[in-house]
């Protein structure tokens, strides 16, 4: 086995990527002690998606963010919207559902293969 050295990644996935080339890395740790800091910056992304209660809901999310320990930025991108994935499919079904949204409704359908 060949040694690789793996970085922390900051990615954003937006609820219209239909693939890997979509996820923007938004920063990168690369060392063990830059990650407290790349932590917060996710926190930070991810704020407005809690409820009153502090609890994430993935259907308040406006864009879907990932921290990927990985070997380089073309692999972050494809295992940050490989677990966007579900987390899209949700909060774009809660949108059709909730507020009609034609938009949402389109990009389940064209996009993910999903009827609503």
């Amino acid at each position: 086995m060949i040694y690789q050295k793996k970085y922390y990644f900051l990615c954003k996935t937006p609820l219209s990527a239909e693939g890997p080339s979509d996820v923007e890395v938004l920063d990168k740790a690369a060392h063990n002690d830059e990650f407290p800091e790349l932590f917060k910056e996710y926190e930070e992304m991810r704020s407005h998606a809690f409820n009153e209660e502090n609890v994430y809901s993935i259907v308040r999310a406006d864009d879907i963010y990932e921290l990927v320990r990985t070997t380089g930025e073309k692999q972050a991108k494809e295992e940050a919207f490989e677990k966007a994935q579900p987390e899209i499919i949700t909060n774009l079904q809660h949108r059709v559902m909730q507020k009609k949204d034609k938009n949402a409704k389109a990009i389940l359908k064209e996009v993910h293969g999903v009827e609503s």
